[in-house]
């Protein structure tokens, strides 16, 4: 099977695709194209099944090729090894993760030396290399051990309020998923003398993540939202997925507080404590941020899925302050901030959230209900993730659902295709088609302003893409 890189890197099943052989042509191929920008890389993993092993056979590769390796001991968030990347002036960076897949697939996170994701021209040039090996004949580097959670520690310092969050007397759990995040939050917490009750759940690392997918969506957090249940209040909890670079919420009551719901009130807090910048989204998110930002008076930008696509807008926005970026993210959960690396951070999301609620005194939901009351919109939000057969035909697909006129009674009143097909629908709501680059997987996004559109406009969108599956 051919190497084929997707929106954040390379994935594939452990042992099928995903072996040392085929790492080492990755990493080979890496090396060739970080070469030009310098001779050091950093190599992290996160908690997946022989995830050091991995990350061993990808520091020997570097060092065959030249580099100097920092390489992790133990598992890794995906920020605190962007973050490595940049404070330690490496060319670049790898991170073996397959993020949110299930637990039987393993991945190759291509990293920047600013810290972030690799742009789209990066991933480009490490394919190119790919199809034309150039063999490296010079002296071998050597590996160094990564040490960075102090210094990653400090970071989170520069860009939290740690006098509220000291004050802050309110519970909040944190749901690790059996992750990367495992023990990191509360070792934030214990480091920094921060003042809220955490209490913490999965939080011993497991390849298997409990048995779910490890994806901060309401299905794979019975065990969280059941907890949060018999709570009221502020009592909330968050979650980071399986390498801790997206973040989740569930309030109490035992209900989930969805991705745009977290983005909205991210964006909102960070406005109030006098942050300016641009807003990026990708196409997926709601119309709620959208709504918001204009009336913040702040530009949005929109961008196809990928978070590539927002750190290119972080790095324009460092290269010129006009352009500089209040909150870039997207629909999985992945969000950062002005003054951040331009990377995905569920750490940081998750005490910025803390930080909210110990900030204005309210709930999560309450500030939310601020918000829609502020845009005159009410955000009903659920995407469905149709598994189909291998030969599914996305192509005819995407054809199709750019003919429609109506979905549920709803007229399509734009299209929007810059990234699979988005339906802009009367009366507010939309239905957006994307399929995965990486499995025979196709994601079914709606938003509407009741629960019986939602319902009736995703019903009728997902019989739709099965109908084409049977035919």
């Amino acid at each position: 099977m051919p190497i084929i890189f997707g929106t954040d890197g390379w994935r594939d099943i452990i042992a099928e695709d995903f072996t040392y052989a085929n790492l080492r042509t990755v990493a080979r191929a890496h090396a060739q194209a970080l070469r030009p920008m310098g001779s050091r890389v950093v190599v992290g993993f996160d908690t997946r099944f022989q995830g050091h092993n991995f990350a061993r056979v990808v520091a020997e590769t570097f060092v065959q090729e030249g580099f100097a390796v920092h390489l992790a001991g133990e598992y890794l968030p995906t920020p605190a090894l962007s973050f490595a990347a940049l404070s330690l002036g490496a060319a670049g960076g790898v991170m073996i993760t397959a993020s949110h897949n299930p637990p039987h697939y393993n991945g190759y996170k291509l990293k920047g030396g600013y810290g972030g994701s690799a742009t789209p021209q990066m991933v480009a040039e490490v394919e190119a290399a790919l199809q034309s090996p150039q063999p490296y004949s010079g002296p071998p580097g050597a590996i160094e051990p990564l040490d960075i959670r102090e210094a990653y520690f400090v970071q989170l310092d520069s860009q939290l309020d740690l006098g509220a969050l000291r004050a802050y007397r309110g519970a909040v759990y944190h749901d690790a998923m059996g992750g990367a995040g495992a023990g990191w939050l509360s070792g934030y917490a214990r480091s920094r003398g921060l003042g809220f009750e955490l209490h913490e759940l999965h939080d011993t690392p497991s390849p298997l993540f409990y048995g779910v997918n490890p994806e901060p969506l309401p299905q794979n957090l019975g065990e969280l939202m059941a907890l949060l249940k018999p709570e009221r209040g502020q009592t909330f909890g968050v979650v980071t997925d399986g390498d801790a670079d997206r973040v989740g919420a569930a309030v109490a009551g035992g209900l989930p507080f969805n991705s745009h719901q977290i983005f909205a009130v991210l964006l909102r807090h960070l406005y109030g404590r006098g942050l300016r910048g641009r807003v990026v989204k990708t196409v997926s998110g709601s119309r709620v941020i959208e709504l918001l930002a204009d009336k913040l008076n702040l530009e949005v930008l929109e961008t196809p899925v990928g978070f590539k696509y927002i750190t290119d807008a972080f790095l324009e926005g460092q290269a010129d302050e006009s352009k500089a970026v209040l909150i870039g993210g997207e629909e999985s959960g992945g969000l950062s901030s002005r003054g951040h690396i331009p990377e995905r951070d569920g750490l940081l999301n998750s005490l910025l959230l803390i930080e909210a609620v110990a900030r204005s005194g309210k709930s999560l939901n309450e500030l939310f209900a601020d918000i829609e009351t502020e845009v005159d919109f009410k955000h009903v939000y659920d995407r469905a993730d149709l598994h189909l057969s291998a030969g599914f035909d996305k192509a005819r697909l995407l054809a199709e659902a750019q003919a429609y006129r109506e979905v549920a009674g709803h007229s399509v009143e734009s299209i929007n295709t810059r990234d699979g097909v988005k339906l802009n629908l009367s009366g507010g709501a939309s239905a957006m088609f994307r399929a995965s680059g990486t499995e025979p997987v196709v994601r079914v996004y709606v938003e509407a302003q009741s629960e019986a559109e939602l319902r009736a406009i995703l019903d009728e969108a997902t019989r739709r893409v099965r109908a084409i599956d049977a035919g």
